[in-house]
């Protein structure tokens, strides 16, 4: 029989896209590899000592990303960032967490959300056309510049939108949605208004 340390050993959820790739005319889909993610809430006093913990200032306006050293932080509402790190595993997220505990400050929460969502990437001169087949959201550039992101949804689908590049997006959905989206974009790739 295994030992309690063991038996309660964590465990990392397969990435439900792993080794997915499509591409068609003037697009390329793929999923991103997992990254650590960190829901932090924060109040508005919180965002100078946490920026200051983690060696960055943290975005405060909406749309508003900022990044340093493979991490990004997203601004997602008046108390909410997702910070995006390219460390994995379960020893990343505990020290970025320890970092966020460690900037004097209790007027903020840490969550690993690693496992909870799946990123996508939607990279070409059709990126923004699919995106349009099913996300209300205007994501034309001159709306939507390189580091903005919002929270919308895509068909039936909550999701976060990042704009990595001119014609680069990330999409960031809950797991289980994972697939659905996936296929959506297959298809709107295929559309002949793309």
């Amino acid at each position: 029989m295994a030992d309690a340390a063991t038996a309660l050993a964590p465990i990392r959820a397969l990435h439900p896209l792993d080794g997915r790739y499509h591409s068609g005319p003037g697009i390329a889909l793929g999923s991103v590899p997992a990254r650590t993610l960190i829901a932090l809430h924060l109040s508005e006093p919180a965002f100078e000592p946490v920026g200051r913990a983690l060696g960055f200032d943290l975005p405060r306006r909406p749309k508003a990303s900022t990044a340093t050293d493979g991490i990004a932080a997203l601004w997602l509402g008046p108390d909410d960032v997702m910070l995006v790190s390219e460390a994995t595993g379960d020893d990343a997220a505990a020290e970025l967490i320890a970092k966020i505990e460690a900037s004097g400050t209790a007027e903020q929460s840490p969550v690993d959300v690693s496992d909870r969502f799946v990123a996508i990437s939607l990279e070409g001169p059709a990126a923004e056309a699919v995106l349009a087949a099913g996300c209300p959201r205007d994501l034309r550039l001159a709306t939507f510049p390189v580091g903005a992101v919002t929270r919308t949804v895509f068909s039936r689908a909550e999701i976060t939108v990042w704009r990595r590049g001119e014609t680069h997006f990330e999409v960031f959905c809950g797991r289980s949605f994972a697939d659905y989206l996936w296929e959506y974009f297959v298809d709107a790739s295929r559309s002949p208004a793309v």
